[in-house]
């Protein structure tokens, strides 16, 4: 009887184990296929084959605006450099997805500024203000007018290659794209036909 009692005691230790165990033990994470950059990519990168792998992750870590298959990511333009494994979505490709995150109404609005070399000293993501100069100095007095204030910069030509998907054809030296908004769209319409555009690189307000 002691020897069957020691024994019963020993496998209900084992099951009272177990269970422990497999309560401690967190569920297998439920993965899903998600396409990364195969390799360091440069922005304004045309997305190949080679450019792209497919990785098991779990779904809670897959980013709004991924894709389903490499096919509908071939061809497409990268509007911002990417590092070997990351994760891709429309926000990083040339496109509507560069307005993830705006506020609703926000507009893409392409901007040829006056000093085509100046493009050098912004990238995607900084803030600047738009400037619009009139009059020559001479018979007409020079004037500086800010058309759209602390708006931030979605794509230039200085980080981008060819006309992508914001541009059908035509020449890119000195063209930039902001995020704006309605009233300051209706301001930068049409702008370059009446001065000359700059910008002025801002500081973020502290958050």
């Amino acid at each position: 009887m002691a020897r069957n009692r020691r024994l019963w005691v020993a496998l209900l230790l084992c099951l009272a184990a177990g269970l422990t165990v497999q309560q401690l033990t967190p569920a297998p994470a439920f993965t899903v296929s998600a396409f990364a950059a195969a390799r360091d990519l440069p922005a304004g990168e045309t997305l190949g084959p080679d450019d792209l792998t497919a990785l098991s992750v779990p779904r809670g870590l897959v980013p709004a605006g991924s894709f389903g298959s490499a096919d509908s990511l071939q061809g497409k333009q990268l509007a911002v450099a990417l590092r070997k494994g990351q994760l891709l979505s429309d926000s990083q490709l040339l496109g509507p997805g560069l307005l993830a995150g705006s506020p609703p109404g926000s507009a893409a609005v392409p901007l040829r500024m006056a000093d085509p070399a100046s493009i050098q000293l912004v990238s995607p993501g900084q803030l600047v203000n738009v400037v619009m100069t009139t009059g020559n100095s001479f018979d007409q007095p020079a004037a500086s007018q800010v058309l759209a204030a602390a708006v931030p910069v979605l794509w230039t030509s200085e980080h981008g290659s060819g006309a992508g998907e914001w541009l059908a054809t035509g020449e890119t030296d000195g063209l930039l794209v902001v995020a704006v908004d309605v009233d300051q769209a209706g301001r930068l319409a049409g702008a370059s036909t009446q001065g000359k555009l700059f910008f002025v690189l801002v500081a973020a307000a502290p958050g």
